[in-house]
């Protein structure tokens, strides 16, 4: 009896982490990559260049950062585009980053317009990287403009705007000032402070 051979696939490629033939297009382009990944709770987010040893990171910002800034750190697009700018200042600080075009690198996430990766894009674009992305955001999908719709849903529905906004409402925030919350700190991040 023959037995055959199986052929196991990389352990990343198993768990679905990395998608090798994107990843090999990227680094065959010779440019940095600007990399985002969404975990449950947080949005991270760095710039990495490609070495025979294994990538090496330029710059790196996180969710959690924003909490210094008083924003609530969350997996969603307005913190995404936060997290976005973030990187991007300190990359722009960073001289060999400073005029360098960089292609996003959104792993196994699917390319979907006004989606997480693209809002993390937006938001690097808008402090001074140059990111290859193809992104297409409407800016009313990250920066909490419609109020109205919060205020209407805490009239008509308090239980599911109870489940939607409980986690902001516990830490202290309002959820009708988050708009406002989200001006003031992005404007802290693009004015560099």
């Amino acid at each position: 009896m023959r037995k055959t051979i199986r052929q196991l696939q990389f352990r990343r490629r198993r768990e679905a982490k990395t998608n090798y033939k994107k990843r090999f297009a990227a680094v065959k382009g010779g440019m940095n990559r600007v990399v985002v990944r969404k975990t449950n709770k947080r949005i991270i987010g760095h710039i990495s260049k490609y070495t025979e040893t294994g990538d090496l990171t330029l710059a790196y910002a996180d969710s959690n950062e924003l909490s210094k800034r008083g924003w609530p750190s969350r997996a969603n697009r307005p913190t995404a585009y936060l997290v976005g700018a973030l990187l991007a200042k300190k990359a722009v600080a960073n001289k060999e980053l400073k005029d360098q075009e960089l292609v996003l690198d959104i792993g196994i996430s699917s390319p979907v317009k006004n989606s997480i990766p693209f809002a993390f894009a937006r938001g690097c674009i808008d402090a001074g990287l140059k990111v290859r992305s193809g992104a297409q955001v409407d800016a009313k999908v990250y920066n909490y403009s419609d109020v109205k719709y919060v205020k209407e849903l805490k009239e008509k529905s308090p239980e599911k705007y109870q489940k939607q906004y409980g986690s902001y409402i516990k830490e202290g925030k309002e959820p009708e000032t988050l708009a406002s919350l989200f001006n003031k700190v992005r404007e802290e991040i693009l004015n560099g402070k």
